[in-house]
């Protein structure tokens, strides 16, 4: 049965041989809890932990890359686009004041080529490593004649917790809170479309172009991996009062930030307070893009956005300076009308 399953292009000795070069990688991210290893049809994690808290809550996260995959695939570099996954689970998760817990992944290929997905493999599990989580089980399907032999698309899921009298949201925003930027990485794993259609497209560049205002080819910038914010945010809300984050990424700065805005509030935040990097005036420029539309779709190099009351801004900016993080006071909270929202002024 598994020749004719290899003769209609499924390679079953090539998963497993995958699964055997990826066994180290998944282990350095494991954490005590975790129970078994790899090869099961799912994976263990042990809550008895769980039984210190007056009420644990799980949170649950799920997401993709998005079309920066077709960057990795056009440069065949692989070992990156892990941390674009996981930067996306664990950081919408975390912003509720959870801790990340573990990570279960899927990859679609055409074609199962181990090192390849090795690579990939390797790559989150050292982004669980630096969000302190743990890669505990995952998926990868091979389709062949759906996906090209050099394609394939990630996804995946996490799981957290916190004691539900912790967590954070726009019930413990006030008027008054200060607004606290982060600085991104770069493009992380959103607006790909737009970037792809405006630079590779339209304008016809290659990746190994030298850009001069990037300081590097237009590919090792496109795959610049997204940060992971999950540690420094937990530092955060452990060392100082915190009501609540916003992870920014599709939809851009300001409708991020207005799903943590209550009704009756805004957030008023200084555009002049920072200046966004080379690659974010290149998309715009090249591409003869708005305002408005490079708002809408980019991070525009704010990665990450946290409220909290005055006193705690300057314990919070020394913190995250100590942990190697840019960061700022970008707005504040004030009164509004009508539906939360945030507003760049």
């Amino acid at each position: 049965m598994s020749n004719a399953y290899a003769r209609a292009g499924v390679d079953i000795e090539a998963g497993d041989r995958a699964v055997e070069l990826m066994k180290a990688s998944v282990a350095r991210s494991r954490r005590p809890e975790v129970l078994g290893g790899l090869g099961g049809f799912a994976g263990f994690f042990d809550a008895s932990a769980f039984k210190q808290m007056e009420h644990p809550v799980l949170v649950g996260s799920t997401d993709g890359v998005g079309t920066k995959v077709a960057i990795a695939q056009a440069l065949d570099k692989h070992d990156t686009i892990g941390f674009d996954l996981v930067g996306m689970l664990v950081d919408d998760l975390v912003v509720t004041g959870a801790e990340p817990l573990f990570v279960t992944d899927y990859i679609a290929c055409g074609k199962v080529v181990p090192e390849r997905i090795a690579a990939i493999v390797s790559g989150i599990a050292e982004a669980c490593v630096a969000a302190g989580c743990s890669l505990v089980g995952g998926e990868t399907a091979e389709h062949p004649g759906l996906l090209g032999p050099d394609e394939y698309d990630v996804a995946g899921a996490t799981t957290g917790v916190v004691e539900r009298s912790m967590i954070l949201g726009p019930e413990r925003v006030a008027a008054g809170d200060v607004v606290v930027g982060m600085a991104s990485s770069g493009l992380h794993s959103n607006g790909f479309s737009l970037v792809r259609h405006v630079l590779l497209q339209q304008a016809g560049w290659a990746l190994d172009r030298h850009v001069d205002e990037l300081g590097r080819t237009l590919g090792e910038e496109l795959l610049e991996p997204t940060k992971v914010y999950a540690l420094d945010v937990l530092a955060l809300i452990e060392a100082h009062e915190m009501h609540a984050f916003s992870h920014v990424t599709g939809g851009g700065l300001e409708n991020n930030l207005a799903r943590v805005i209550p009704d009756g509030l805004r957030a008023e935040l200084q555009r002049s307070s920072w200046t966004p990097g080379p690659i974010f005036q290149l998309v715009q420029q090249v591409g003869s893009l708005t305002q408005a539309d490079v708002d809408a779709t980019l991070n525009m190099g704010v990665g990450m956005v946290a409220i909290m009351p005055e006193a705690s801004v300057d314990g919070a900016l020394a913190l995250l300076e100590s942990r190697g993080i840019c960061s700022w006071v970008l707005g504040r909270i004030v009164e509004g009308e009508g539906p939360g929202a945030a507003v760049l002024v």
